[in-house]
């Protein structure tokens, strides 16, 4: 049933006849209510309630999603009191969404959230698309950039890891370090496939704005495959310091800037924010971040 979330806020308010008193008892946003209602209309192609300064009146259209909701929400509700009864933990499928750049930050994190609770099947959706979690597409998104205003969503500061520029040692032994930004044209660099769209967008600003097009000789889409070919002598390229920090071989090109650092902010919808799931992973995702300062 792909819109069962809106025909279950549908038959609140028909049942209840305000959309106020739908949000109380369903625990969400008057917003959200309306919105689903909306949704709802536009699938069917019909209006379902008549609005008026007193309410919302269903049409004939309305009573019969009322009748068939009214048999579907006793189902559903039972099907939660079963799982309330269930004492095996948290368990079912949890969907993480995040820029791919994100990954090895995250995969651990899943890692240690999946150990703690087996009976957990993680998705993990490493893409520049971004998932609605108001339709379910998600639990949790990890969002880069500057801080998202969405409605009805949760909002929280993650990380902001420390960039700076690096070559190798056998890169060095080549190319000299440059003295000065000036210096840079006479370099090699190490980049993203598209400066002009995509995380890491401060990384990603500053190199198009800084060094040369013809000067980027190496660019992929994945980040661990930009590392690589900075570690093995190919250009010079962005690396976290603290990870930079674990390979000797590495050296620092140029004094760091704030403008390359990149903030991380957790997302979540507010109808889910508080569910048992979601309340446990953010735990860990908030060790990570305690882990980090």
């Amino acid at each position: 049933m792909d819109n069962w979330n809106e025909i279950r806020t549908a038959y609140q308010v028909a049942r209840l006849g305000t959309v106020s008193a739908a949000a109380e008892v369903l625990g969400i946003h008057r917003a959200t209510v309306i919105r689903h209602i909306d949704t709802l209309e536009d699938v069917l192609g019909a209006k379902i309630f008549l609005r008026h300064s007193r309410g919302y009146t269903p049409t004939e259209l309305g009573l019969e999603l009322m009748r068939m909701a009214r048999v579907a929400d006793a189902q559903f509700s039972r099907l939660a009191e079963l799982a309330a009864a269930d004492n095996t933990g948290i368990s079912g499928e949890f969907i993480l969404t995040s820029l791919y750049v994100l990954a090895p930050m995250l995969i651990p994190v899943l890692k240690d959230f999946q150990a703690q609770y087996p009976n957990i099947s993680v998705r993990y959706l490493a893409s520049e698309k971004l998932f609605r979690l108001e339709y379910g597409e998600a639990h949790v998104a990890v969002r880069a950039g500057a801080k998202p205003e969405i409605e009805d969503h949760v909002v929280q500061p993650f990380t902001t890891p420390r960039m700076g520029l690096y070559a190798s040692v056998d890169y060095v032994s080549r190319k000299g370090i440059p003295q000065a930004d000036d210096d840079f044209a006479e370099h090699y660099f190490v980049g993203f496939d598209n400066l002009n769209y995509g995380p890491p967008f401060n990384i990603n600003n500053w190199m198009r704005e800084n060094i040369p097009e013809k000067n980027i000789i190496f660019r992929s889409t994945d980040v661990t495959v930009l590392e690589t070919a900075i570690l093995s002598g190919i250009g010079i390229g962005f690396f976290p310091t603290d990870k930079a920090t674990e390979h000797p071989e590495l050296i620092e090109i140029s004094p760091h800037k704030e403008e390359w650092d990149v903030p991380f902010w957790i997302v979540t919808h507010i109808d889910l924010h508080q569910t048992a799931k979601v309340k446990a992973f953010l735990t860990f995702l908030q060790k990570e971040t305690n882990e980090q300062d």
